[in-house]
């Protein structure tokens, strides 16, 4: 077989890797990958962005590609899985309908509410006006959501209600997010630990993969700014059978016989942020597609073949399908670019990945690009530093061990991650 896999990040470089593996795979295309891509067996980059929706499927039809996989979220909300079936090529991703679910923060949480699914109350609102009176009439500051994608920037945690009344105005009336924060959402603050549950859907089956947990605050501590991810690890102490148990029944299900009652069934990987609160889990967010970093954290545990679990939801027999883990854990620790997720330097020179991986980290590509035979950075997060050990003590020494070996000037990491769980 031969895929086409869209994006250029981190995800998508444990993706390769991943894919590369499966026997059936004889050659992946990376649209438009980075510095990390392109070094897996099988794999090459070429240089269509992931907006290029023509672009793709010309790639695709002129390669005579058999499976696309999507990566990113902009894509698949754009539509492009409805463009590769038009053309006849298999992807795996949902339609752009079903990508509504991560697209807009106000149709999911209508559709939570119109399917009783449990999640945090919410307002809606375009005005700038009638929101900030209703602002007035909450006793505490709310959680502001940009409606539209806002690259894993558009959730924002006011101090007070001042604040709150500044962000609001700076995403309604000083467009700060642009289109994507033309509506927003604000939302009561649940109070609990975070969980992320992935899924494999066939848009009636799915398939829980272990629960990950993600680490989005810059700075150690929880401190700082929101940012895409800076670490994770799985499967989470936290889900234990019995709560997983929950999740399935009370949101994952409900979730999937919802889309298909609305004439949207959701084929893909469905992410669900999950709040653990006293009351049990709430969704925070949906994602339609792997999280990043929760892609390298729980791939490297994944045993079975990705591409026969994949072509099983694309072609809808998941349920004919049983997956297999890997005894242990997984931590992965992102390294960024200093300033991130605000401003920071790219071209910088990295080197010393090859002693981490000696270590037996696994090291995935992010904000990276090879100039004149050198590695560069070329983003905010450059490398996701994933070890897999018998349990999480182990795999997060490991990953850290990797992380001291790698070089590149000023570069900016939390050295928290996963400690909380290990620590107990």
């Amino acid at each position: 077989m031969q895929l086409l896999l869209i994006g250029n990040g981190g995800r998508e470089h444990a993706l390769a890797w991943k894919l590369a593996q499966s026997p059936q795979v004889t050659r992946i295309l990376v649209a438009p990958g980075n510095g990390g891509t392109e070094t897996p067996a099988k794999c090459e980059n070429r240089p269509v962005n992931v907006e290029d929706l023509d672009g793709l499927v010309a790639l695709a039809q002129a390669e005579q590609i058999d499976l696309v996989v999507v990566g990113p979220e902009v894509p698949l909300v754009a539509g492009v899985v409805d463009r590769f079936q038009a053309a006849g090529i298999a992807a795996f991703g949902p339609t752009a309908a079903a990508a509504r679910i991560e697209g807009s923060k106000a149709f999911s949480k209508e559709f939570m509410l119109r399917h009783n699914i449990p999640t945090g109350e919410a307002a809606i609102f375009s005005d700038f006006d009638e929101a900030m009176r209703y602002l007035r009439g909450v006793d505490d500051a709310p959680v502001i959501k940009a409606d539209g994608l806002a690259a894993g920037k558009g959730v924002i945690l006011p101090s007070g209600k001042l604040d709150a009344a500044n962000v609001i105005q700076s995403i309604l009336l000083d467009g700060k997010f642009g289109v994507a924060g033309q509506t927003v959402l604000l939302e009561e603050r649940l109070e609990g630990p975070e969980l992320s549950v992935l899924a494999f859907c066939d848009g009636k089956h799915a398939i829980m993969m272990p629960a990950a947990q993600d680490h989005k605050r810059a700075w150690d501590n929880d401190g700082g700014p929101n940012t895409g991810g800076m670490g994770a690890f799985a499967p989470a102490p936290l889900a234990t059978p019995a709560l997983m148990a929950q999740v399935e029944e009370t949101i994952l299900r409900p979730t999937l016989a919802g889309m298909a009652a609305e004439g949207m069934p959701f084929t893909g990987v469905l992410f669900m942020g999950l709040m653990i609160t006293a009351t049990g889990p709430k969704v925070i967010e949906y994602n339609c597609r792997f999280g990043d970093p929760e892609a390298q954290v729980i791939l490297p545990l994944l045993e079975s073949d990705l591409v026969e679990i994949l072509l099983a939801c694309v072609e809808g027999r998941l349920d004919q399908v049983t997956l297999g883990w890997r005894e242990g854990a997984a931590v992965t620790v992102v390294m960024a670019s200093a300033g991130y997720p605000v401003e920071y330097e790219v071209g910088i020179e990295i080197t010393n990945i090859e002693a981490a991986e000696q270590l037996g980290c696994l090291v995935f590509h992010a904000g990276t690009k090879r100039l004149n035979g050198r590695l560069l950075t070329a983003g905010g997060r450059v490398l996701t530093v994933t070890s897999v050990g018998k349990n999480l003590g182990d795999a997060r020494a490991q990953a850290y061990g990797g992380v001291h070996k790698i070089h590149f000037n000023n570069a900016q990491y939390r050295k928290d991650i996963g400690r909380k769980a290990v620590m107990g």
